[in-house]
């Protein structure tokens, strides 16, 4: 049975003391409110309360109290002195005070043109931040592949082969899908537009240029980041939501060697075998186009690539695709890894582990390109 709740108020030469007796639970306090609020204003700063007879104490008996001393004249900044021992008499009161602290307002931010200013350095501020941090990450991911490299047994294949399957090999159909449409579509817009020329028939080094050269690996590239980086962004985030990444260091496991190091390795090793596969299917696209459209056959459409396409279009794009995915794995594992403890923190980790590796590619190709022209590839 609970006791029943009461409290004694002595004033002394060194300060009120409120003495509580009996169990202050939510079934007990509603007879004690009305003589609290009488004796609240004589809580002068200074007020001791005696927990030495109190049993029991739930968080609506702490509120109460706490609500008491809020009433007296020392007002939201009264601080509850405790003499006695109890087991928990303190920590509800910590709560039941942090339960009603007022909201902080967020500081009034300038408006017009200082407004203005002060978000695009904000936002200037965040994206230098948000630099340093992916290159530093870049430079550990590339310490712990080094060290994988010099002791191989280290490596943990069947992660590595797993990604490969789940990442890569899955992804084969919809890069494949999707290259060869694109194909279709180079090869239909160069028969019409060509055709006005009267240089129908370069359509073919059309197709052959485009997706050789770029779209095979851009269209790889930005597919695995919307599908991979989001899928490795939202799996790191979940173990480190789940505190599974502490578990591993407390135990002694590498995050880097378990988490990041196999994914780069199995993406290495795929994106080129998907960049190869985006460049099949889009010229098998576009030699669809040709032969229905302008009449080449198969063999004359192969025989032109052969004989006019140089074999260095395909290795500069397909140069591409291991800095691509290497760059893609580093964002999404990155992101990942700055996941907070809320759900909300996990879907703009995903959301800008996406927009950052879609943002890289483009960037990434458009140097490439400057670059193999400069180099007269």
């Amino acid at each position: 049975m609970a006791a029943e709740a009461a409290f004694d108020f002595q004033e002394n030469g060194r300060g009120p003391v409120l003495s509580l007796s009996g169990d202050w639970t939510v079934d007990t306090i509603a007879a004690l409110e009305a003589e609290l609020r009488a004796v609240a204003n004589r809580l002068k700063p200074g007020a001791v309360v005696d927990v030495s007879n109190l049993g029991r104490m739930d968080v609506a008996g702490a509120y109460l109290l706490d609500r008491t001393f809020r009433e007296s004249p020392a007002g939201d900044k009264a601080r509850i002195a405790i003499r006695g021992d109890h087991s928990n008499a303190m920590r509800l009161l910590a709560a039941a005070r942090k339960s009603i602290a007022p909201i902080v307002e967020k500081p009034q931010r300038p408006t017009g043109l200082n407004g203005f200013l002060e978000r695009v350095g904000r936002i200037m501020a965040s994206i230098g931040h948000e630099i340093i941090d992916t290159v530093s990450f870049l430079g550990e991911t590339l310490v712990v592949l080094s060290r994988l490299v010099t002791n191989p047994r280290r490596i943990r294949w069947v992660s590595v082969v797993h990604t490969m399957e789940v990442a890569g090999l899955n992804a084969m159909p919809i890069v494949a899908l999707l290259a060869f449409f694109i194909g279709m579509v180079v090869a239909y817009l160069g028969a019409r537009i060509l055709g006005d020329f009267g240089a129908s028939v370069f359509t073919v080094e059309l197709v052959a240029f485009s997706m050789l050269r770029e779209f095979g690996v851009v269209i790889t590239a930005v597919l695995l980041a919307g599908r991979t980086n989001s899928a490795f962004t939202a799996e790191i985030g979940a173990m480190k939501m789940r505190q599974e990444i502490d578990a591993m260091r407390v135990i002694g496991i590498d995050p880097m060697e378990a988490l990041v190091a196999p994914r780069v390795i199995a993406m290495l090793i795929m994106t080129p075998i998907l960049t190869f596969a985006a460049m099949m299917a889009g010229m098998f696209g576009g030699l669809l186009v040709t032969w229905g459209e302008l009449g080449v056959s198969p063999n004359m459409f192969f025989a032109r690539i052969s004989e006019v396409v140089p074999a260095q279009h395909f290795w500069v794009g397909f140069s591409k695709a291991a800095p691509f995915a290497l760059v893609l794995t580093i964002i999404a594992c990155k992101q990942g890894l700055s996941v907070g403890g809320d759900v909300g923190s996990l879907g703009r980790k995903v959301t800008s582990s996406v927009v950052q590796a879609i943002f890289m590619v483009i960037l990434m190709d458009a140097l490439f390109a400057l670059w193999f022209l400069e180099l007269d590839l």
